[in-house]
């Protein structure tokens, strides 16, 4: 059964791919090397002994998307990872974002709808909540006004999905994660931010390396434990797996609806400071950071109720948060000592 993985070759994207070969599937991936290098392929190979199809393409090509399609009539279902996903530059370069992030979705549904039958998982995110009025966050939870040209796509998405869904043989399912950290246990594949890393964990960890001076701890005097933002950290190998339990579920008929939304964290919060101890207490050193002023756009506490993938889908995680930095870790430390 022959899955296409778009942005396969990305953090999250990579580690699906190794979970998909590992179920059986055959796997093609898409990815136009913007955020990922195609060295990730020997990683993936040196974990599953199969070296998936791989085509460098850009998606917001819509012929070559067609084109990708007429090769590949035989692609039963997509997981769609490929997207950018930096906040912060989605405020200062708008239509980036909605070109990148909406248009390839359209014209991977397009191609899909002509299909009598297709599966389509749609990486989204709990950026759609915003600020939720009650923690832990449920999939009945209201969806705020976007904070973000990048949350705003994930929003249009989700009802550009839900909408096709209503008109054409595909059923979907929504996935609303929250905060993928760590690396694949065999430390052969990782996360691999190009540039100043947008997220926490890979900024801890560089820092952690010398590339960084400091961390920046963006104030302390929120209304949480020790006054620092509160995050759901999910294993990137917990999530990996929730995406093929997910699209098996639509392959063997056992969706309720047309499509479907679940939550995947861990179901726990926590807070910067504590992923900062979690770190020192794994890599047995101190980190250097400075407390700093608020950051426009971030939300106080996100952490999921994972009940209805707990239940529905079966899933739960695995990995502790200092198992997930811990991988983290050793990823980083290979990779700078391989560059040395």
């Amino acid at each position: 059964m022959k899955i296409l993985v778009t942005g396969g070759l990305g953090f999250i994207g990579s580690h699906t791919v190794v979970e998909l070969q590992n179920e059986g599937f055959e796997v093609v991936i898409i990815d136009n090397l913007s955020n990922a290098t195609e060295d990730v392929l020997n990683g993936i190979v040196a974990i599953t002994g199969k070296k998936p199809l791989f085509e460098k393409l850009d998606l917001r090509e819509k012929i070559a998307v067609q084109d990708f399609f007429k090769r590949h009539p035989d692609v039963v279902g997509v997981i769609h990872f490929a997207a950018s996903k930096a906040v912060g530059e989605s405020v200062g370069n708008p239509l980036l974002y909605y070109e990148n992030n909406i248009s390839s979705l359209i014209y991977l549904l397009q191609e899909l709808q002509q299909k009598e039958e297709s599966h389509f998982i749609f990486s989204s995110s709990c950026t759609v909540y915003g600020q939720a009025d009650v923690m832990p966050i449920n999939e009945n939870a209201s969806v705020k006004p976007a904070m973000s040209p990048y949350g705003n796509t994930k929003q249009i998405g989700e009802e550009i999905i839900t909408d096709v869904t209503k008109v054409s043989g595909i059923t979907a399912i929504l996935l609303r994660y929250f905060n993928p950290i760590g690396a694949h246990p065999s430390i052969e594949i990782g996360e691999l931010p190009v540039g100043v890393p947008q997220n926490l964990v890979p900024f801890i960890t560089q820092t952690g390396m010398g590339l960084r001076k400091e961390l920046s701890v963006y104030g302390d005097d929120y209304p949480t434990v020790d006054g620092t933002c509160v995050r759901d950290y999910i294993h990137v190998v917990d999530l990996a797996k929730a995406h093929v339990i997910a699209l098996q579920r639509l392959v063997n008929k056992k969706n309720s609806a047309k499509i479907e939304t679940f939550n995947l964290g861990t179901g726990t919060g926590s807070s910067v400071l504590e992923v900062i101890q979690a770190f020192e207490k794994v890599s047995g050193q101190k980190l250097p950071y400075t407390i700093v002023g608020r950051r426009e756009g971030d939300v106080v506490s996100a952490y999921a109720n994972t009940d209805k993938a707990n239940t529905i889908l079966g899933w739960k995680t695995q990995a502790t948060l200092e198992v997930g930095i811990a991988s983290a870790w050793k990823w980083e430390q290979k990779i700078r000592n391989k560059n040395l």
